[in-house]
């Protein structure tokens, strides 16, 4: 199974990946091809950085700009109408995953990854331009959830077939490692959200960000996807044209047919690790002031600095991955997710310190780094090239609409009828259920670990 990546002059060239500690050692790469790879890493990086950025501004900034589209509620029915645009938006991430995935598999990776991009820059600068409920009345809400459903579409897409790229660019032996690299760009969005929040809090008052500041982080992000989209014109495609030729290329037969198994193991554990990862970052924010009751920016202030820390320990954990074996990440992150969610949600819920919130934040973050550092590359293992864009994309979206995109309605839902706790026990059982999946997990994996 075979990837054409770049090297000398944008010539094809092997890349293959190592996904246990038992692997045969890697080949040797010139200093030139090292650069191409890690320059096409970063080029790719880049464009899922401001993906996400864009679409995690819109969370980040709900606090000021929910009155503006829902007015006449209470605080908590605004944040659970916002909340439930958000996870509109997830709701289209199958279709993106399939949609994209199948541009990836047929098309290749490049044409695929431009396109998202340019997407989430039309939805985001939409946005940013919207009139409010009082200009335009129930059409303000209803083209909100318009641009989020288009940025579903296009986010849906871009996971999958950037994990597909980067897990294929990257260097032998180092394939955990290098692929980490898609969260440190996906965390490194969020960051970038909530750190535009954090100065615009400074720069403006409540009442100014609520009138008309919360549009000029749509703007940024607009503005920032073309400069990802010139940089990921300059990348050469992964997807070999022997694998694009394949008849069952990009095809829900094809992946169905001969690789269901693979796509209901990685819809599994990444139910779990979708639930996990955006209970402790988007939502985090919400919780620290309706339930532990933090002043918003202190809370954008605990995580700002839990975000940037996060963001640090995924090269590390992936580097780790390289070492003792995707499979035993993975168990980790199961296992100790399901032990220890519910004492430390409970914990925050009775601390009045941000600095032990932080503290109990990076925990939790640090439990989800065993999988988000691995993310795409233990998906991209799961499946040869034909499908790999699908196979990844598709699981991922699926599980991420169900059980990321629903996690802040069902948190704020629980709390708004007064049973909070039973949250954290319903993350608790979805780390149960990634861990039991991750068993069968392969020790060897079958795909990617051969390639040249």
């Amino acid at each position: 199974m075979s990837a054409v990546t770049p090297t000398h002059g944008g010539h094809a060239a092997s890349a293959s990946s190592s996904s246990s500690p038992t692997s045969s050692q890697p080949p040797h790469y010139t200093a030139e091809e090292k650069r191409h790879r890690v320059f096409a890493i970063m080029a790719a990086s880049s464009g899922n950085l401001v993906e996400w950025f864009d679409f995690y501004v819109y969370a980040f900034s709900a606090l000021y700009f929910a009155p503006a589209f829902f007015p006449k509620s209470d605080p908590t029915a605004q944040l659970l109408n916002t909340a439930g645009v958000f996870a509109a938006g997830f709701l289209m991430r199958p279709i993106g995953g399939w949609l994209f995935g199948r541009v990836a598999d047929r098309l290749g990776r490049k044409t695929s990854m431009l396109i998202s991009v340019t997407m989430m820059c039309g939805g985001s600068l939409v946005i940013a331009c919207l009139p409010t409920y009082a200009q335009i009345g129930a059409w303000a809400p209803f083209l909100l959830l318009m641009c989020r459903l288009f940025q579903g579409l296009s986010v849906g897409g871009e996971y999958g077939t950037t994990a597909t790229y980067m897990s294929e660019v990257a260097l032998r032996g180092q394939r955990g490692f290098f692929s980490s690299f898609q969260y440190v760009t996906l965390i490194g969005g969020q960051l970038l959200a909530v750190l535009v929040i954090v100065v615009l809090e400074q720069l403006l008052t409540e009442a100014e960000l609520k009138a008309w500041g919360w549009r000029i982080p749509f703007v940024i992000g607009a503005i920032a996807a073309v400069v990802a989209l010139l940089l990921r014109r300059t990348l050469h495609e992964t997807q070999s044209a022997e694998a694009k030729a394949n008849k069952e290329a990009g095809s829900m037969a094809g992946l169905f047919k001969h690789h269901t198994p693979a796509f209901l193991t990685v819809l599994g554990y990444t139910a779990g690790g979708s639930l996990i990862f955006y209970t402790f970052t988007t939502y985090m924010q919400k919780y620290l002031v309706n339930t532990v009751h933090l002043p918003i920016k202190t809370a954008s202030y605990v995580m700002t600095g839990a975000l940037f820390v996060y963001m640090c320990m995924q090269p590390l954990f992936g580097a780790l991955s390289d070492r003792i074996g995707r499979r035993n990440n993975m168990l980790l992150f199961g296992g100790l997710g399901a032990l220890a969610t519910v004492p430390i949600l409970t914990a925050l819920q009775y601390t009045t310190s941000p600095v032990m919130a932080f503290v109990l934040i990076i925990l939790a973050l640090a439990i989800v780094s065993f999988y988000t550092s691995i993310s795409g590359i233990v998906k991209a293992e799961m499946f040869p090239p034909e499908v790999r864009a699908l196979g990844v994309g598709l699981a991922y979206a699926v599980a991420n609409a169900i059980f990321g995109g629903s996690a802040e309605y069902v948190a704020l839902g629980l709390k708004s009828l007064g049973h909070e706790s039973a949250f954290f026990w319903y993350v608790s059982a979805m780390m149960v259920i990634a861990f039991l999946v991750s068993l069968r997990l392969p020790r060897q994996a079958s795909y990617l670990h051969h390639d040249h």
